[in-house]
């Protein structure tokens, strides 16, 4: 009777075990293809311990529509379009505006086994700063939803880079947005590594503006290293074939940036004044270039009725263009330098420009990241708003504004959040919480108590 009674009782202990067990939510496995992080050193990006350079397309279908949509979100598509891209012989997409309450596993997972990486903007048409009034638009409803991105990409390890903006500053007259551009890109550097993920690099994408593209790549490299951008993007049509390298423009480009302390790279090129055969691309991956540059992205994937397209997409079918196979065999054509192409291994920081007649920002004081968004380094940003949100442009208020000028170096990040390491999905997998000991510890006392009662019988 007491060999029976306590093998009873051992049941008894195992089955309420069981249904403890069960009541405690184990975190369902997330994507798990993965690529080797790029990383940064000096003016050069790195796959390992080899060179990598950008060669790869802006990827926005659907932009021409007027309605914004998010291509990585449409595994459908996306897997259908990855056939060319890897036709094209590309290792890199650039998207311009994504849905962060969307699932984006299959197009990511999908990209990953192609070896295709990712250079995402972090704004959205809604959530952007306003050039025309940047002080207001830069509030903490637009930082939530940039936050909101990064935590709903940062896990994938084929995420190359985040854009901070593009283009913010277009025209000789609206470089007083600077301050912000670059407060932006502090904020998304701080969250990153306050949210414990990996060093994934921020920058700027700058616009074809002669005036001060420049002068904004010297501010982005000046001050203190958490305000630094980790990269410099330049938007470059002066290309327009047929040219060469001196007509062009590109050995005064060379110039500009030798000695430059960051990885440069065009985030978007290919002039259509006449037919782009891109006789560029030869030169943007010789050695006459790869000394200051990182490689570059051509404008753009699918003909959204602005003549850039290299595909026509119609009624879900892709058919290439004349430009598509000019650039299929420019790539082709066009190999890497070996070994480390010119690169430098040193990160020398710029002088802040002085204020001019085409710049007009004195010295390197940003605003300091609003009081609401600063929460969101310890609790996270939570859910973002998609693309379907009200907007922050216009959302500024004296709650959620910036208050004040930062202190040198109040981007630094001093503590990771204790959640990191439960939401932390570097390696592409949501790890299982930790099961929580007190139930079983309850059990165990009571079992043990049970059992020494029977003793005694």
């Amino acid at each position: 009777m007491r060999s029976n009674s306590l093998l009873n009782l051992l049941s008894l202990v195992l089955s309420v075990s069981s249904v403890v067990a069960a009541g405690t939510p184990i975190l369902a496995a997330r994507a798990s293809t993965t690529v080797t992080p790029i990383t940064v050193t000096g003016n050069a990006f790195y796959k390992g311990d080899n060179r990598f350079y950008i060669r790869g397309v802006a990827y926005q279908p659907g932009g021409g529509t007027g309605t914004e949509s998010d291509p990585i979100a449409n595994s459908t598509a996306c897997v259908r379009d990855i056939t060319y891209f890897k036709k094209l012989g590309i290792n890199t997409i650039r998207v311009y505006a994504v849905d962060n309450t969307a699932d984006h596993d299959t197009c990511m997972n999908a990209l990953a086994a192609a070896g295709i990486y990712l250079v995402l903007d972090t704004d959205t048409t809604k959530y952007s700063l306003n050039r025309a009034d940047p002080s207001v638009s830069y509030n903490s409803v637009y930082l939530q939803s940039v936050f909101a991105t990064v935590d709903a990409f940062a896990n994938y390890t084929n995420v190359l880079a985040f854009l901070s903006g593009n283009e913010v500053i277009n025209n000789a007259s609206n470089t007083n947005c600077a301050p912000y551009v670059k407060a932006v890109t502090r904020d998304i550097k701080q969250y990153i590594g306050s949210r414990g993920y990996r060093s994934i690099p921020v920058g700027y994408s700058a616009a074809d503006v002669a005036e001060n593209q420049f002068l904004m790549a010297e501010y982005m490299n000046c001050g203190t290293d958490d305000e630094r951008s980790d990269f410099y993007a330049i938007n470059d049509y002066s290309w327009c074939d047929p040219s060469s390298f001196t007509t062009s423009g590109w050995d005064t480009l060379v110039k500009n940036y030798t000695g430059y302390g960051i990885p440069v790279f065009m985030s978007e090129y290919g002039c259509i004044t006449n037919t782009r055969t891109f006789g560029e691309v030869a030169a943007l991956y010789n050695t006459e270039m790869t000394s200051a540059f990182s490689g570059g992205l051509v404008y753009e994937y699918s003909n959204e009725g602005n003549g850039y397209g290299l595909v026509d997409i119609t009624n879900g079918e892709v058919a290439t263009t004349s430009q598509f196979t000019y650039l299929e065999t420019a790539f082709a054509n066009a190999t890497d330098p070996s070994g480390d192409g010119g690169a430098t291994t040193s990160s020398a920081v710029s002088t802040c420009p002085t204020k001019s007649t085409n710049w007009e920002v004195s010295g390197d004081s940003l605003p300091a990241i609003p009081s609401k968004a600063a929460a969101y380094m310890s609790t996270g940003a939570g859910t973002g708003p998609g693309l379907d949100g009200s907007g922050s442009q216009e959302a500024g208020n004296s709650e959620n504004e910036s208050t004040g000028t930062a202190t040198a170096g109040s981007g630094t990040v001093t503590e990771t959040a204790s959640s990191s390491s439960s939401t932390k999905k570097s390696d592409g997998i949501v790890m299982p919480k930790p099961l929580d000991p007190k139930p079983f510890s309850l059990v165990v006392i009571v079992m043990l108590g049970m059992i020494g009662g029977m003793a005694l019988l």
